[in-house]
């Protein structure tokens, strides 16, 4: 058996994250699909399910980890250390999304042409509030984040396990939280709760051909980074003070 390093699990589950949650947002807004107007339900449900299969992905690979996300990771590092987390998982995660919005524009390539809006197509590759306000769409980024990582690192708890997860269930449980965030928090903001899964594709966004494109939206590009990251933090706060883990 090949130990790969955790890194290479984190590229590869990032990148199944965003070809499976990017997919469904395409799928369901670009014109000609078979499942546009799809609407809020099935998306939020792609989301949980792609969440799912890249950690699954990630930990069949040997990262135990299985963060996806450098806010997750951030959490981990102020709540057991191992700060060489940041300059290995971080990079690959962000990788990994940037080469899985590569292959939805590829998937979905004749849809492109076939949708005009530019927004619809940014839509595609990151997020943007329901309604623009910066201050409170970052506090939603940070709500967000906040219980995804108090949840998760609870489900792992050994006060709520004491004999460990059942094998395999771990990422189904990852997934069907995320699931929920999107339906009762992702209004908002559309709940990037991960950097990387926004910052990776809105990259891809400006690099990419697809005319007729507006700008990347750079403006609001530092509220679905730094709100995951400071709600992160506060979880991780949270959870060293109660001794949940």
């Amino acid at each position: 058996m090949v130990n790969l390093p955790p890194a290479v699990g984190e590229f590869a589950g990032t990148f199944v994250l965003i070809v499976l949650g990017n997919g469904v947002v395409a799928g369901a807004l670009l014109n000609k699909s078979k499942a546009q107007n799809a609407g809020w339900i099935s998306i939020t449900a792609g989301w949980g399910l792609a969440v799912f299969a890249g950690v699954a992905v990630a930990a069949a690979l040997g990262d135990s980890d299985a963060h996806l996300n450098p806010a997750f990771t951030l959490g981990s590092v102020l709540m057991t250390g191992q700060p060489m987390r940041l300059l290995t998982y971080i990079p690959a995660q962000l990788l990994g999304a940037f080469f899985g919005a590569i292959a939805v524009w590829l998937h979905y390539k004749p849809h492109w042409q076939a949708t005009p809006d530019s927004d619809t197509k940014l839509a595609c590759f990151s997020t943007s509030p329901a309604i623009r306000s910066p201050l409170w769409n970052f506090f939603s980024e940070v709500v967000g984040t906040f219980i995804l990582v108090l949840v998760a690192t609870a489900l792992f708890s050994k006060r709520v396990s004491p004999g460990g997860l059942a094998p395999g269930l771990g990422p189904v449980l990852v997934g069907a939280l995320v699931w929920s965030i999107g339906l009762s928090l992702g209004g908002s903001t559309g709940y990037a709760i991960n950097p990387a899964r926004d910052l990776g594709p809105r990259i891809a966004h400006a690099l990419l051909p697809l005319a007729p494109k507006r700008d990347s939206d750079w403006g609001y590009a530092w509220v679905p980074v730094l709100g995951p990251l400071a709600g992160a933090a506060l979880a991780a706060g949270v959870v060293i003070v109660s001794g949940m883990i």
